[in-house]
């Protein structure tokens, strides 16, 4: 079964924001390298969704309707609903994702 991928504007930001803080501060080649690689995992999810794990930080408080994937160190969380594959986030695992993911996620 194929599936389909949305993007939503969360996510969108994220991807933008990473883009732009890597082009600055790096390259716009390896600005350009990342989103390339976010766009291939995230369009892998089209034949294989469950591949994921659940985040730790949401698994721990019982939410296990979102999973990750990773190009580290980002991480891309995302849900599965009937046939569509909702990318929510896209984050530097890095950073301390406790409280942004249940704000982000649960609101």
């Amino acid at each position: 079964m194929k599936y389909n991928i949305h993007i939503i504007s969360d996510a969108e930001e994220d991807i933008f924001s990473i883009y732009k803080y890597v082009a600055i501060n790096d390259s716009v080649e390896k600005a350009e390298y990342l989103i390339k690689n976010f766009e291939d995992r995230i369009y892998r999810l089209v034949s294989l969704p469950n591949r994921g794990h659940f985040p730790p930080e949401l698994e721990r408080i019982g939410v296990l309707e979102y999973r990750e994937i990773h190009f580290k160190p980002y991480r891309i969380i995302y849900s599965i609903e009937n046939t569509t594959v909702f990318i929510h986030c896209v984050l530097d695992g890095r950073r301390d994702l406790s409280d942004l993911l249940q704000e982000r996620l649960l609101r």
